[in-house]
């Protein structure tokens, strides 16, 4: 089992964006190999790939269905953040420890980027900003259990991801100038953070 030591030299590793198809060898050399990680972390990271799954649908969505100049270049952005963090997830995880509901997830995503145009720019960025709030507590509540098992690689990808996802999340806060969301703004938001929970207690199983 191999970690990511902390001192300069591996620090200055993990500052190295890792992509394309070396990216799986490339990680080895600092993080644990999924298999030989605690089965409470495999499920929590079956999560993680199924999130950022859905999140790449979601801006699909999006850009699916709207001609808004504002809202496809917000979404753009973004979307290619959440292809570099479901990249890592696709080369790293074997097919083993990857959800069997992956279409779901794909169609949720997709779905609830659609939908969300129907409050136009608003309901876009209240949307993210719900999604958002979720992801980065999710990430949060893995970071301790890495530190324990002594993951402490894998704790500083999935922190740089939740820094990435923090980010989105005060982006389409500030993006959304109306003021706090109203009553069925506030039904949306609580909707898609139960939608949210309920997708990762899924993953995490199937």
């Amino acid at each position: 089992m191999r970690t990511l030591l902390i001192d300069g030299a591996a620090q200055r590793t993990e500052q190295t964006d890792v992509t394309g198809p070396s990216m799986a060898a490339s990680m080895a050399a600092y993080i644990a190999s999924p298999g030989a990680l605690p089965t409470a972390v495999q499920r929590d990271l079956r999560s993680d790939h199924a999130g950022e799954t859905g999140a790449v649908f979601i801006y699909w969505g999006i850009l699916s269905c709207t001609r808004d100049s504002a809202l496809r270049e917000f979404a753009t952005e973004h979307l290619a953040t959440e292809q570099r963090h479901l990249a890592f997830f696709e080369q790293w995880l074997p097919a083993s420890l990857k959800s069997r509901l992956i279409p779901l997830w794909k169609l949720a995503g997709w779905l609830l980027g659609a939908l969300s145009l129907l409050g136009g720019r608003r309901g876009v960025f209240l949307t993210i900003e719900a999604v958002e709030t979720f992801v980065v507590a999710h990430y949060r509540e893995q970071l301790p259990q890495l530190r324990e098992v002594g993951q402490e690689g894998l704790e500083l990808k999935l922190r740089s991801f939740m820094d990435d996802e923090a980010a989105h999340r005060d982006d389409a806060a500030s993006r959304s100038v109306a003021g706090p969301a109203g009553p069925l703004g506030r039904v949306w938001c609580a909707l898609v953070g139960f939608g949210s929970a309920a997708g990762v207690a899924a993953a995490r199983r199937l």
